[in-house]
């Protein structure tokens, strides 16, 4: 199982941008909700990149990986235009990191990660890091390890 994640991640390492959104955290330098890339091409560090911020972490520096979905149903369109749009849901990925800063603090970083993108972003993330993702419930698990 190893082998076949560390071959997925060097396939995916030639495009290991992916479209990300901040959510929160303790990273001083990003705003919620700024919207960036996130880049694991680097073989040193995992880094975020933003129109007003940007933030770098060394691999070895980080502690903890989790990944989780939210989904929702399309109440508002079902109300307004169509009830078909009840059947349909929208899953929201979320990976969070734990990291030591500089100074030996604990710091926490959570991103919402494009649906498209977030497999090869867990995959390169578990290949650089050697730690193992933890998923927050089994759907969760199915999204990620596709």
């Amino acid at each position: 199982m190893r082998l076949i994640a560390a071959i997925l991640a060097v396939a995916t390492l030639a495009d290991a941008q992916s479209r990300a959104e901040y959510v929160g955290g303790t990273a001083a330098q990003l705003q919620s909700g700024e919207a960036g890339a996130i880049d694991v091409r680097d073989p040193q560090y995992f880094a975020f990149y933003a129109k007003k911020g940007q933030i770098r972490i060394a691999y070895d520096k980080i502690e903890s990986l989790e990944y989780g979905q939210k989904v929702d149903r399309r109440l508002l369109m079902a109300a307004v235009i169509s009830p078909m749009f009840l059947l349909s849901k929208r899953r929201k990925h979320f990976l969070s990191l734990g990291y030591v800063d500089e100074d030996g603090r604990h710091q926490a970083l959570v991103f919402r990660v494009d649906k498209n993108d977030i497999r090869a972003t867990l995959v390169s993330l578990e290949a650089r890091t050697g730690l193992r993702i933890q998923y927050q419930d089994e759907e969760a698990r199915k999204a990620g390890k596709g």
